[in-house]
Parts: C-alpha cells; structure tokens; sequence
C-alpha cells in the first residue's frame, strides 16, 4: 500500500471509513463484515477487512474471502458484449430479434394472466442498447409491481441454480408480454441475463467460457467464477439477510443466516448461467475490473476494451438525457434516482448536486444485492471497491456514508 498523502489523500481521513463501519455495522451486528478498498493515481491507498466471514462459525473476514457479488456481475456482461461490439460481430442499433428470433412476435402487456395474456405491438422493435440501459419492457420477478412480474415468479424466469438454462429461459420470455415498448422507460430487469445469452449465441462460447478465456485470464482475476471450487471453499464467506433481495425495508431485527458457505448452492456449477448476477469474486479481483475500466480498457498491458468504448459505456444513454426520477418504473434499483442516468452496464452520475452527497459527474458504478458496491470516477483517478454479505442492499445507506467518507478524505482533486 501506498502512503495516501502521496496520492492526494489524507491518511486520518481515510482512517475514518474503518471506525465509521466498525462502530456503525459491525458491532451493532447490522453487517456481518466489511471490506474496502481504494485504489487512486495507480496505487492501492486504502484497505480494511473487519468483522466475521460465517458468524456462526465464528471465522474472522481475511482479504481474499469469497463473496457473492450479485448484480456486480452486469458490469462485467456488459465489457464481455462490448468486446464483441468491437470486433464487428455485434451493434449497439442491432434488433435484438436478430440473435434470438423467437421474439419477432413480442408485444406489450395489455391486460390478463399468463394464459390469457393480452398484448398490443411495440412502438419499434427492441434494440440491443434497450438490454444494455434497462429500457428493454423485460422486468424481475422480486420488482412484485404487477401481473408481468407475476408471471416472472410463477415462471422462475432468470432465477434459481438448477432450473432452466440460459436457452431455455430465453424461450420462455417469449411467451410473456414486455412491461412497455423498447425505449419508453427504464427498468431493473433480467435484461443483462439476456445480454449474457447474447454473448454465448455470438461467440459460440458458453458465458462461464467467455468470461474465463477474455476477461479473467488476462486480467489475473483468479477468484471470480460462477460457482465456488472445492479447494478455495474454505474462503466462501456466509450470506445474511433483514428482508428479500428486491425489498425496500427490512422485515427482520437483526440479519438471519441466509446462505450457509457449507451448504451453499455455489458450490456446485450452475445451469442458469446469469449474467446479471451470479458471480462470486474477492475485493482484489474485483478492484483488478474496476482499474481496468479506470485505464480506459487496459490493464498491466492487458486490453479489453479500447478508451472510446470506455467513455461510450460511461455516457447516460438514457432517451432525451433524462435521469432516473424521470424514466425509472422499477421499484427497486442498485441505485438512488437524483442525478442519476444510466450507461450501457452500470449507473451514471450526471448531477453531483442532485445526488446530494460528494462525487464526480462522469463517475460510474453499480451494487449488488448483498450490498456490495464500487465505482470508478475518472475525474478523480478513483476505484472504490465495497464487499459484505447482507441482503437487501436496500438495508442501510452504508453506499452513500462510504462515497462521503471517501470523498472527504480526497485533499488534493483531480488526477494528479
């Protein structure tokens, strides 16, 4: 690690973000553990690890635990599709009926119930950036905000270990109408999944594949996978939860065990290969993604991703430059609203003000549903990676109480 006075930051204020999350989460029990890193100016200026990998083991977090990273995952769809792009296979205006034909004949939601579905035409046909943005009319089961959701869980449309395949899931999303037409709106939504499909039709390869062979290996991220394997077992932290993933309140005092490492799903390989969210990585490995993006697409010599790509990714391409408050229909998101925009694979800040709390326009970032969250601001040569174990991320404001402590501590802005 790297002295932060060197980096522009200051040493006492960083030292606040481990007292700040030891007296706030960890003792209180409200967060099983926490860890953190900062990464500015190309050099590690911050790590802590606090608290209990498995509670009821009472085995203490270590730097290169295990965790679920949830919807962290879609940034990591969104490079392996953006790869492709690159290399002519793929467009962003592309159709998306192109790759998967079965849904020529998709239609909006216009009244009934699964076998009596009613749906009227979309507006214009679903192109591949509606799946990249979340403007696609797909949704999530756990959103519960009507009868298309409905359909989603009774379907156990893009959840699950051991149901229906990527394929297979795919094919069922056929016979279910779009929330609204391509464009209309933004949604938190299986979208990234589909994009993930996307990547296995294009390149032959199956998503676990593409991810090992171009990004992983290269990058050295020799920690990230979608299921646990058996010698790095005894690194798998357990999982926690107050409420549902999707929730917006806790319904419970203090976090249940939600996902015992011994006895965990990801310990056996996946049929439902999600890209949206069914990664395990560590802090390091993921910090290795996040620097990445930070280089413009390269890293240690390593390119996946050429800098204009980058910035085409980190933009808002949300129709009219509009903010969430203004196109967002979900009720759940990895992301507060004000000031926000989305890009093609993570949030976008395009409002500090509006956000009401410290930061960059231009930053981008994402969270999973354990709570797990990072961005990267390239104004300021910053990569923030937070990993715990607790569902739903809705829980606490730990995001927000972390980007302000992280920005306090900044004492000399910009690069450098």
């Amino acid at each position: 690690m790297t002295k932060p006075e060197k980096l522009g930051l200051s040493s006492e204020r960083l030292g606040r973000i481990e007292s700040f999350l030891d007296e706030r989460y960890i003792q209180t029990g409200k967060l099983p553990c926490a860890q953190v890193q900062v990464w500015r100016r190309g050099k590690l200026a911050y790590e802590t690890v606090l608290g209990l990998a498995d509670r009821e083991r009472e085995r203490k977090l270590k730097s290169d635990d295990l965790f679920r990273i949830y919807s962290m995952t879609k940034p990591i769809t969104s490079v392996a599709f953006m790869m492709l792009v690159e290399e002519g296979l793929a467009a962003l205006d592309d159709p998306v009926t192109k790759f998967i034909p079965e849904w020529k004949d998709l239609g909006v939601y216009n009244g009934g119930y699964m076998e009596t579905f009613q749906s009227k035409p979309v507006d214009r046909p679903m192109l591949v950036i509606d799946l990249l943005r979340h403007t696609s009319g797909l949704t999530y089961g756990f959103q519960q905000f009507g009868n298309i959701d409905a359909a989603y869980r009774k379907l156990k449309l893009g959840e699950g270990f051991h149901g229906d395949g990527l394929a297979e899931t795919v094919t069922a999303l056929a016979g279910v109408p779009l929330q609204f037409s391509p464009g209309d709106a933004w949604n938190y939504s299986v979208s990234t999944d589909i994009v993930g499909r996307l990547v296995e039709i294009i390149s032959g390869q199956t998503l676990d594949v593409f991810f090992e062979e171009r990004i992983f290996k290269p990058l050295g991220m020799s920690d990230t996978f979608f299921s646990v394997p058996k010698d790095k077992a005894d690194r798998f932290t357990a999982c926690y939860a107050v409420g549902a993933l999707g929730s917006k309140l806790p319904v419970a005092a203090k976090p249940q065990l939600q996902d015992d490492p011994k006895k965990s799903p990801y310990l056996k390989h996946p049929s439902f290969l999600s890209g949206g969210g069914g990664l395990v990585s560590t802090a390091g490995d993921y910090m290795k993604f996040a620097r990445m993006l930070l280089n413009g697409g390269e890293l240690d010599g390593v390119r996946l991703l050429g800098p204009k790509t980058i910035q085409l990714m980190s933009a808002n391409h949300l129709p009219g430059g509009k903010d969430l408050t203004q196109m967002s229909k979900s009720l759940f998101s990895e992301a507060s609203y004000a000031g926000v925009g989305f890009g093609l694979g993570f949030g976008v800040t395009i409002d500090p003000a509006a956000t009401m709390i410290p930061g960059s326009k231009g930053e981008y970032f994402w969270g999973g549903a354990a709570s797990t969250f990072f961005w990267v601001d390239p104004e300021e040569d910053l990569a923030v990676v937070f990993l715990t174990q607790l569902l739903p991320s809705s829980a606490y404001p730990v995001r927000r109480e972390l980007r302000t402590l992280v920005y306090s501590a900044i004492t000399e802005a910009g690069r450098g």
